[in-house]
């Protein structure tokens, strides 16, 4: 398949999302996925266009992606407004 990294990207930033979701009392999915999504798209832009560390040919850029969405997660459930 010629998307499958893109494919495996979105769905592994959407199970981190969900994760992270269960993992805190369910407090909305919608802002973690959000949360996740801009983060993974971050994490592409760094290691694609900034530091040039992989080309969209390759798999590294997808664990780049996965890492810039689980700390983007971990710092939104750290620095969230609690209510």
């Amino acid at each position: 398949m010629q998307y499958a990294d893109i494919v495996v990207a979105v769905a592994g930033a959407f199970a981190l999302a969900w994760t992270a979701d269960q993992l805190t009392g369910r407090r909305g999915l919608f802002a973690t996925s959000l949360v996740s999504a801009v983060a993974a798209i971050a994490g592409w832009f760094l290691a694609v266009r900034v530091f040039a560390v992989s080309t969209m040919d390759g798999w590294t850029w997808v664990g780049w992606s996965l890492v810039a969405s689980t700390l983007a997660l971990a710092t939104f459930f750290l620095f969230r407004n609690k209510r």
